[in-house]
């Protein structure tokens, strides 16, 4: 993917959408703590997401872990 090409980096223009919905265009993302921005990532990855039968990405990334432990 090209650096100014955001039309092919979908997923990633996505996800900062997501971001942004916390966080308000215009105010920079370096002024956050980690401690808040790991709670806006929590939020987002508790969201049910269509393209996985809506699950979240947390229940998937537990199950995935189940499955390789049980094997």
């Amino acid at each position: 993917a090209h650096a100014f090409a955001s039309w092919e980096k979908g997923t990633n223009e996505r996800h900062n959408g997501l971001l942004r919905e916390f966080v308000p265009k215009g105010h920079s993302l370096r002024n956050l703590r980690y401690q808040e921005l790991q709670l806006y990532t929590d939020a987002i990855n508790e969201r049910p997401r269509r393209i996985i039968d809506y699950a979240t990405p947390t229940e998937c990334l537990a199950s995935e872990i189940d499955r390789i432990v049980a094997a």
